[in-house]
């Protein structure tokens, strides 16, 4: 046995997804070896060093072993549904039309603010454990549906406690600039210097990872959003944007102009939002699930993208009016079927390329020194992640070397 205090795990006879270089990486009859969190050797069985000591040995018996899944863009916390409001789409209603209705985000502001935080959290933990089913062992929790001081900070602090209670990775982003509420009714501005004087206080209670914004005609304006964002670059918290989704509101060449990590949905992305988002390293968000539940015709520049270098990262989303979606793999499956991303892409794109919208960098790769998170597949190959839809062949996931069930560290 391994005498120090950092525990030794081995996972042999796998078929390793490394996603490194510009493949799948793979590495037949593979073994990994983590130290602690850290990911210490890996490679093939035969190359294993000699007389090495572990703590813990996995026979994964030729079962495919990837980075965990990276779920980028979600908003996990939040009261009540909206079956209702997809109903009234189906029968002829906008989305624009019902939010102005008072539907829409409001709707759920509602019920989020008159639901308790333990509420939230119950709530909240039933979706984080189905993305964990999975495969998903690093999450981005967005607020945005209390959109008052104390409703944001009780949303923020579930997102905090989500990550403790599950032990998978949080981060949790500030998007208060998401509507407008009912009592700033016709004060967006007002409401913006609000947004711009809680941003301090809750970034001072260590709530905060970066900040978001909805750029759009029922959203926020450009000016408004820079002001936002120019109150997160002096607080020194990365930005992001909901930019281009309804209309094209010059929304990502902004944000990049700010050095966003990401900007989110884009379907009206144009020419110079592209170059822009390529002359800053900003990562593509893409958002399958809400360009299909909002049955959505105008596609994301995907070529374009692909052509400027653009990353292209793909993410749940999952909200409840646009996209109740708690499946990763069935959004890289939606990614290549709607956007004509490759496999290759689309799995890159819930493993390196979200970890790099995340501006998390010890992630999404299986390599000597990033964190031992991974994702085990009853599956061949990793292509066959875009292939099935359905149901999930994941088998588990560990997080930081720890094997992991939906409850907790096993």
């Amino acid at each position: 046995m391994n005498t120090d205090h950092t525990p030794r795990r081995l996972w042999r006879n796998a078929r390793l997804a490394t996603m490194t270089g510009p493949g799948w990486g793979l590495i037949e009859d593979g073994t990994l070896l983590a130290e602690g969190e850290r990911i210490a050797w890996l490679g093939r069985q035969a190359d294993l060093p000699a007389a090495l000591q572990v703590d813990e040995e996995y026979n994964l018996q030729g079962a495919l072993l990837t980075p965990g899944l990276i779920d980028g863009h979600t908003h996990l916390v939040y009261g009540g549904h909206r079956a209702d409001e997809a109903e009234q789409r189906l029968n002829g209603a906008s989305y624009e039309a019902i939010a102005r209705a008072g539907g829409g985000i409001r709707a759920t502001v509602a019920a989020t603010r008159a639901a308790s935080e333990e509420s939230l959290l119950a709530q909240a933990l039933r979706r984080a454990r189905a993305l964990m089913r999975s495969g998903v062992t690093t999450v981005e929790i967005k607020s945005g549906y209390g959109l008052s001081l104390a409703d944001e900070a009780r949303c923020l602090r579930v997102a905090r406690r989500l990550g403790q209670t599950l032990g998978i990775g949080v981060q949790v982003t500030c998007l208060a600039a998401h509507a407008v509420p009912a009592e700033f009714e016709g004060r967006a501005d007002d409401y913006i210097d609000a947004v711009c004087a809680w941003l301090p206080e809750w970034h001072a209670q260590g709530l905060l990872d970066a900040v978001d914004a909805f750029c759009e005609h029922i959203g926020f304006t450009p000016a408004q959003t820079r002001r936002v964002f120019e109150t997160a670059q002096r607080l020194g918290l990365p930005v992001k944007l909901h930019a281009e989704q309804l209309s094209d509101q010059g929304g990502a060449a902004l944000a990049a102009s700010f050095g966003a990590l990401s900007c989110d949905h884009l379907e009206h992305l144009s020419p110079a939002g592209v170059a822009a988002m390529q002359a800053a390293g900003t990562v593509a968000m893409l958002l399958p699930g809400a360009f299909y539940m909002l049955c959505e015709t105008q596609l994301p520049p995907i070529a374009a993208l692909r052509e400027a270098g653009v990353p292209m990262a793909i993410a749940t989303d999952h909200n409840p009016g646009t996209s109740p979606a708690l499946s990763l793999p069935l959004m890289a499956h939606m990614a290549c079927r709607f956007f004509r991303l490759t496999p290759l892409e689309a799995v890159r794109g819930i493993t390196v390329h979200a970890a790099r919208a995340l501006g998390l960098r010890d992630r999404g790769t299986l390599a000597v020194g990033q964190r031992a998170d991974l994702a085990l597949w009853d599956l061949q190959h990793p292509n066959e992640l875009t292939y099935w839809f359905g149901h999930d062949a994941c088998l588990g996931v560990v997080v930081g070397g720890r094997r992991m069930t939906s409850e907790a560290p096993a």
